[in-house]
């Protein structure tokens, strides 16, 4: 086996190479581990590699011929620094004196995964509990004088360096979707209820949402078909039948109804995003998709209404650690935004709330005339590290509101979204096209990103060495 042919290899096609004989787990994390090593020192995508990753591949690869594979058997993956692991310490992306982890436990992600074979290979960076505006010292692979977004940065950067083909990431108001884009990676947030959240670090109650960061449409699909399903220990898991997520992948989008909501979506993004979103609008046109053309004026108020809850839970998740002083240790815009949860009011809280119902409803009544949505991911592409506003549309507004702007109110409404890549800028950085259809139709949602995926041919990578 060639070198790229194993750190560029999509999840399916890891499982055929190992299916035929033609490697192994331990071959392919073996080698993963020495591309961590030698390029890691500058993306710093992993805060912690396992130290038995080797051997969990060698488990793997004994299970494989006597028993036979599961599903996803042998395939190395990581996880966000914010899901408890057993075996593996976890930080959430802080250094705050104590505050600790387990390391004798799985979150509900990690079993499943573990249960499907994976070897968990690492942890990845998160900005400090999922939050704030300060990146960890991670480096877009692109361009390492760029963010990868955030929060799970960390998963983006590892997925898009050839680290790993999966790295799992949480996503409260874009943070699947962001670094997805940026890094050039599919990344899917599935709808509210479908994936546990049991054992991830919780940011916010109501807006949490797992899912993965990976190489390709498929392969998500093959890792949401191992994470769905029931969990009691999430009173938000929701008791629904689980359909094979691959099915469909290949439909392409012939009849498929798309919506395109023209304010706050379309009217407000730089000139190559524009540009490339509307090419990619204009190639499933082509493809036999129908367009119908929309606009939401209750997206003007959404902003403003998921600030108000996501403050308001994190500040409540972490009040005992204020009432102790313990958040004086925090990065300085964690800590801000803590005290500023402090202060919203019951009041705040309930007007959010009704902003949320009546941008769901909304939704609702849209998806009865089109099957999804699509808009860009992000109204820019990644920026230089230490920015603190950026430009897009004309307008110049703080990198917070920029990045969630176009990925929050799918957290708001809790709907699957996916953010697949779909061109490049002047400066040959990633741009990612997001789909969003109604709850629990992550197949449509998946459907049109792979349509999208087969428009733009042979992958880019970046030039690590």
């Amino acid at each position: 086996m060639n070198d790229d042919e194993l750190h560029w290899a999509s999840m399916a096609r890891l499982q055929t190479l190992m299916a035929s004989g033609r490697t192994s787990s331990e071959e392919v994390t073996r080698h993963l581990l020495a591309r961590i090593v030698a390029h890691d020192g500058h993306v710093n995508s992993f805060i912690h590699v396992a130290e038995d990753a080797l051997a969990q591949a060698r488990a793997s690869d004994r299970r494989r011929r006597r028993r036979g594979a599961r599903a996803l058997e042998g395939i190395p993956i990581a996880l966000k620094d914010n899901y408890l692991t057993r075996g593996q310490p976890t930080t959430a992306g802080t250094m705050a004196a104590g505050i600790a982890f387990p390391q004798d436990a799985d979150s509900a992600c990690a079993e499943r995964l573990r249960a499907a074979g994976c070897v968990l290979i690492g942890k990845t960076r998160t900005h400090e509990f999922a939050w704030g505006t300060i990146s960890p010292p991670t480096a877009n692979p692109w361009d390492l004088e760029r963010i990868p977004g955030g929060s799970s940065g960390g998963s983006g950067a590892a997925v898009a360096a050839g680290f790993v083909p999966m790295g799992m990431g949480s996503d409260t108001g874009g943070s699947i979707r962001i670094p997805a884009s940026f890094c050039g990676t599919v990344g899917l947030k599935p709808t509210f209820g479908r994936v546990s959240r049991h054992g991830i670090v919780p940011h916010s109650w109501s807006l949490d949402h797992p899912g993965p960061l990976t190489r390709t449409v498929e392969d998500a699909a093959l890792t949401l078909n191992v994470l769905a399903g029931y969990d009691p220990r999430d009173p938000a898991c929701q008791d629904r039948p689980v359909p094979d997520a691959t099915r469909g992948l290949r439909r392409g989008v012939k009849g498929l109804r798309i919506g395109v909501i023209d304010n706050h979506f379309m009217d407000r993004n730089t000139p190559a995003v524009q540009a490339c979103i509307d090419e990619r609008i204009a190639d499933l046109v082509r493809g036999g998709a129908q367009v119908r053309r929309v606009r939401m004026p209750i997206l003007d108020l959404g902003l403003a209404a998921i600030f108000a809850i996501e403050l308001a839970s994190s500040g409540a998740y972490h009040d005992r650690t204020v009432a102790e002083g313990r958040s004086a240790q925090f990065q300085p815009d964690v800590r801000d935004l803590v005290e500023l949860g402090r202060l919203v009011t019951a009041v705040d809280y309930l007007k959010a709330e009704q902003v949320r119902a009546r941008m769901a409803e909304e939704f609702r009544q849209l998806f009865e005339e089109v099957d999804v949505i699509v808009t860009p991911t992000e109204p820019l592409t990644a920026w230089k590290r230490g920015a603190t506003h950026v430009r897009a549309g004309g307008q110049d507004e703080s990198v917070l509101a920029a990045s969630w702007r176009l990925t929050y109110p799918f957290n708001l409404t809790g709907l699957p979204a996916i953010s697949v890549p779909c061109g490049f800028d002047e400066d040959g950085m990633p741009i990612g096209l997001q789909v969003v259809a109604r709850p629990f139709d992550e197949a449509a949602v998946l459907r049109c990103a792979a349509a999208v995926e087969r428009l733009m041919g042979e992958p880019r990578r970046p030039a690590l060495g």
